[in-house]
């Protein structure tokens, strides 16, 4: 008995000396209940609250932050939980990526060639005839192509709509630009146009080409296309909210009943889309729904240089050509989007030190994408060279975001949400103590 109690003693010992408590250390337990604090304290009906969000911390490559607050569908009281899907908006470019990154590999793209070569058409800036436009340009926003007023077409027309005279989206010539090719604005086009050289090299429809070499391979069920998802999976799909009169209004994605099977924008057929002619229909930019645990998965990927579970989505090559600056700010060649003052192929790098940095009081360095539309803002990113990194989905703001100044960051160029998800974030686990 003697030997029995001094045993329990020692463990009891061992147990207050380091913390455990369930498996995890009252440190941990402390950092958990404080960030369950500020997040849960986001929940809610102000105008600054929001109805629901989901946060993943990664430390070391593992796991060691997760929580889900709020409501997926305000009207059905339905929660936030891991496996909720959301339209992650911009966050989705770095998705149509990996596929051209892959086709690269494969050798079906060059990166500098003319995309003229892959879409079948001319496609030049008239200010510029002289000057091709290559996949690097369109990737890394430096095409001189501009979004104008819209950047999808409905599935029977083509990409030349935009850039033909006459075209029904050709506003006027409004999708070419008068700066210097080398001039970056953030244009969603671009990716509309990749998405359909992605079809064009592959013969493979956008949205299939990315489940089927992409999103399959990292265990990942999200799609660009509602109607096309099994019954399980579509109701996880949550509501993305603006306030519309004081009161919560979903924008996109809340559904009685599910759109029919193989239909964009809920009422346009895909039954004569012909592949290869108009992947905006798809909206390889921002259209990708996808869960919290999924999105996790990537970040997985990303952590390990393109690896999912001993799986290759894409080399390490191709990750770090992503991450690598393509383009740069030097205050006068382009419109830095408040954020980026530089920009890889569908990812961006933030100096920690800059006003695009998301850790107010240390210099923390990221590598990722955000995204912001409906009401929705997300973020995925990770430190470069250590396996640290977050991924966060928003699904609702109740003030025009850049636009009303109770919307900007406290400390930085980014938004007062980003900010409250990523300073204690990065305070918690990102700061060497």
């Amino acid at each position: 008995m003697r030997k029995l109690a001094v045993f329990i003693l020692f463990v009891l010992t061992i147990s207050s000396l380091y913390g455990c408590n369930g498996g995890g250390s009252s440190s941990d337990l402390s950092i958990k209940e404080f960030l369950d604090d500020q997040f849960s304290a986001m929940i809610g009906d102000g105008d600054l609250q929001v109805p629901g969000l989901g946060v993943i911390v990664f430390k070391n490559g593992q796991t060691v932050y997760e929580n889900f607050f709020g409501k997926r569908e305000l009207d059905k009281n339905l929660p936030v939980t891991k496996d909720t899907r959301f339209r992650v908006a911009s966050v989705s470019k770095m998705f149509t990526m990996f596929g051209i990154m892959q086709l690269v590999e494969a050798g079906k793209i060059d990166l500098d060639e003319d995309v003229s070569t892959y879409l079948g058409f001319n496609l030049r800036n008239p200010h510029f005839p002289d000057e091709k436009i290559t996949v690097k340009m369109l990737a890394s926003h430096t095409s001189t192509l501009r979004d104008g007023e819209s950047y999808s077409l409905s599935p029977e027309y083509t990409l030349e709509e935009f850039f033909k005279k006459g075209g029904v989206k050709y506003e006027n010539g409004a999708h070419f630009a008068t700066e210097d090719k080398s001039f970056f604005t953030y244009c969603n086009l671009n990716y509309g146009i990749l998405g359909t050289i992605i079809e064009r090299v592959s013969d493979e429809r956008f949205d299939l080409y990315l489940k089927n070499h992409v999103l399959k391979p990292m265990n990942i069920k999200a799609d660009y296309v509602v109607g096309n998802f099994e019954e399980s999976e579509f109701n996880n799909l949550g509501a993305i909210y603006r306030k519309e009169d004081g009161k919560w209004t979903a924008q996109v994605d809340s559904y009685e009943t599910q759109p029919p099977k193989d239909t964009v924008w809920e009422t346009q057929s895909l039954s004569n889309y012909k592949i290869g002619t108009n992947a905006t229909v798809f909206a390889p930019q921002g259209g990708l729904r996808i869960s919290f645990e999924e999105l996790a998965n990537c970040l997985k990927m990303m952590l390990n240089d393109g690896v999912f579970r001993g799986t290759q989505i894409i080399s390490k090559a191709s990750f770090n050509e992503m991450c690598k600056p393509q383009w740069i700010y030097d205050q006068e060649n382009g419109d830095p989007y408040d954020v980026m003052f530089s920009y890889g192929l569908g990812l961006y790098q933030i100096d920690g030190a800059s006003k695009a940095r998301l850790c107010e009081k240390h210099n923390i360095d990221l590598i990722g994408h955000s995204g912001a539309a409906y009401g929705l803002i997300s973020g995925v990113y990770f430190r470069p060279g250590m396996k640290d990194g977050v991924i966060f989905m928003i699904n609702g703001v109740g003030v025009e975001e850049g636009v009303d100044e109770r919307s900007f960051g406290k400390f930085s160029n980014s938004f007062i949400w980003e900010e409250q998800i990523m300073d204690p974030v990065c305070e918690k686990f990102f700061v060497e103590k």
